[in-house]
């Protein structure tokens, strides 16, 4: 995105420079960078070194699945925390929409000089904090996501309806992966089914029901009458822009699907990070969210 601006910056200011072709870059750049950055989210264009995982799945019987308890496995550690992420995230969006202005205006005619170097160092600046999210150091995950490991197991105990199934995935944190690839081998059984996602469930702070469409939203408004009673304010929202979590594969895949999170901003800057430790954790609102969940 950086090297994007600065290569728009004359095309912006000089008048000499057919009007169009500001244009024409930005919508090919911009087209360009978000397919490499969905190959690489999605796993289409590897970088580094390859890793292998799995999915781990549980039934009770071999009848149909309605309804699955999800939570992944894997954790990682970043140069920033999940809080920096979404401030970098905020920033490109801002900066995406700077050019987006400067590059309409160019039409009319050269833009201000000053105007197309403020648009092209915020996004200099927006590229170079989203770059340090590259993966760095370890983390023990506690929080993301022991927390929803223990929630899970809580809940598998808890439950005695044969039609509930477990699923832990992984890969979650590069790309959703074992979430996405449980929805294509599922796709033709998800529709209609139930799924409850479990991802940081810390001790403090208010209790999201995250859905992605009406099912979800409709099965978020019933369950959070069952969590209602733990002590936590319960609050059903849509995913914020920013985060990604193993339901909205399955969402998409026909499931009415939800995340379950508990989490403040002081949580959101502990996590992806050395600092996200059990120490200081404890898991009993999560096991008591597990249960919640599978109790009618």
């Amino acid at each position: 995105m950086g090297l994007l601006a600065l290569l728009l910056l004359p095309l912006l200011t000089v008048a000499s420079v057919p009007a169009w072709g500001a244009a024409f870059v930005w919508v090919a750049g911009l087209g360009a960078t978000g397919v490499l950055a969905a190959g690489v989210g999605l796993g289409w264009l590897p970088l580094g070194e390859a890793r292998e995982d799995a999915n781990l799945i549980a039934r009770r019987s071999d009848g149909p699945v309605e309804r699955w308890l999800v939570a992944h496995l894997d954790t990682k550690a970043q140069g920033q925390s999940m809080a920096g992420r979404l401030v970098a995230v905020w920033a490109v969006a801002v900066a995406i929409a700077a050019l987006t202005a400067a590059v309409l205006l160019r039409l009319a005619g050269p833009v201000p000089l000053a105007l197309g170097a403020a648009a092209a160092t915020a996004t200099v600046l927006a590229g170079a904090l989203a770059g340090r999210g590259r993966l760095r150091g370890r983390s023990r995950g506690a929080r993301d996501n022991g927390s929803g490991i223990a929630a899970v197991l809580a809940a598998a105990a808890a439950a005695n309806d044969p039609a509930t199934g477990v699923l832990i995935t992984g890969a979650e944190e590069f790309g959703l992966v074992g979430a996405r690839v449980f929805g294509q081998v599922e796709a033709r059984r998800l529709a209609g089914v139930e799924v409850v996602n479990f991802d940081t469930i810390d001790q403090e702070g208010e209790l999201y029901l995250v859905s992605h469409d009406r099912r979800g939203a409709g099965l978020a408004a019933r369950y959070a009458r069952r969590v209602a009673g733990l002590g936590a304010a319960v609050r059903p929202r849509r995913l914020p822009l920013g985060i990604l979590v193993d339901s909205l594969p399955l969402a998409r895949a026909g499931a009415a699907a939800i995340t379950v999170g508990r989490l403040t901003w002081g949580t959101l800057r502990r996590i992806h990070t050395p600092r996200d430790v059990p120490e200081g954790l404890s898991l009993d609102f999560a096991e008591r969210t597990g249960r919640a969940i599978v109790t009618n």
